[in-house]
């Protein structure tokens, strides 16, 4: 990779995707190494790591993952915005582009309102929370001296010793319109959180481009979904099936509405009183939909469908309860069968 390049952007041409993975919360820190380094003998593109209450710390995890590979991005999905002060925050992300240039994609998300609340960081506005940490943020990585005096950001002459010759691109990790509006007028990508079909997709980047001075410059979207390579499409859909309704919380809402079975969806979702009861009542179609299930072929159409409705990134979570060895491996064969045939349905 280019050093002057930022680590994700526009792909290499508009038919190749960027393949990634995303290391689950749940495994021990110890765990982490060994996947990152197999991720990158195997060709991904990408690796990432979260930062939710109370795992592994992203900046550390992050950090690791530099460390023990040479090529692969790393990227943060994402930092709670509120539980550090953004002047630190740069502090944490210009030390870890300083070694690792050009390497680096830093998210920062509103955080879970409970797990904020239980840390007592919830914000009076989570909105200006947001908008206010990313343009510090990202101004502090650029060098500036910053003075502001926000709603929840204050900084008075702020500068940082050591700014980054290669300035990372920082990211938003949201869902919402509102949110992603903010994503659009003061960062420099989105991560779109599972599931993130291709209606979604769409959607969100005309909330973006609402929040964005120059509508038609570069904001790279970056696409979660829970992922299940099978040479059986049938069986695949059904190791997909629990992970998804897990993924269907209150939030997602916006994640759904803009579907062609969403209203249905919905009002399956309502009408269930518990995860495994929803997990039962979901239609196979609507599984291959919010997810990247099936076999190759399968797997690799769903990934262009994504591509092709503007993500530049497709980031693939291995299933809950299955060997995440294997599933880095899968991913793997994606990213490989889209090199082999880049433009090809």
């Amino acid at each position: 990779m280019d050093e002057n390049q930022p680590a994700t952007g526009k792909p290499e041409s508009e038919n190749s995707p960027r393949i990634g993975v995303r290391i689950p919360r749940e495994l021990p820190a110890a765990r982490l190494t060994g996947l990152v380094r197999r991720a990158e003998r195997v060709g991904l593109d990408e690796v990432w790591v979260v930062e939710d209450c109370f795992y592994a710390g992203g900046i550390a995890t992050a950090a690791t993952a530099l460390a023990v590979t040479e090529s692969v991005t790393v990227g943060i999905g994402v930092l709670p915005t509120v539980a550090r002060s953004p002047a630190i925050a740069a502090m944490e992300i210009a030390a870890l582009t300083g070694l690792h240039p050009g390497r680096l994609v830093a998210g920062f998300g509103h955080g879970v309102a409970s797990w904020m609340r239980q840390i007592d960081a919830y914000p009076p506005s989570p909105l200006a929370a947001l908008g206010e940490t990313l343009t510090a943020v990202r101004r502090l990585l650029a060098g500036e001296n910053v003075s502001v005096s926000g709603r929840h950001v204050r900084l008075d002459g702020v500068r940082l010793e050591f700014p980054p010759a290669v300035v990372p691109p920082v990211f938003a990790g949201v869902r919402g319109p509102k949110s992603l509006v903010v994503s659009g007028a003061s960062a420099d990508g989105t991560v779109l959180a599972e599931p993130a079909a291709p209606e979604y997709v769409r959607a969100a980047r005309a909330a973006i481009e609402v929040g964005q001075t120059d509508p038609a410059g570069p904001h790279p979207i970056v696409t979660y979904n829970w992922f299940a390579l099978d040479g059986d499409p049938d069986r695949a859909t059904e190791r997909a099936r629990s992970a998804v309704a897990s993924a269907l919380t209150p939030g997602t809402e916006a994640h759904l509405r803009p579907l062609p079975f969403g209203d249905d969806l919905l009002n399956v979702i309502g009408d269930s009183a518990t995860t495994d009861e929803l997990a039962a009542r979901l239609r196979p179609e609507w599984i291959e939909h919010l997810s990247i299930s099936g076999d190759l072929g399968r797997c690799v159409e769903q990934v262009r469908r994504l591509h092709a409705a503007g993500s530049e990134s497709v980031v693939l979570l291995p299933l809950d309860g299955e060997p995440e060895e294997a599933a880095v491996d899968a991913a793997g064969e994606v990213a490989e069968a889209l090199r082999r045939s880049p433009t090809e349905l």
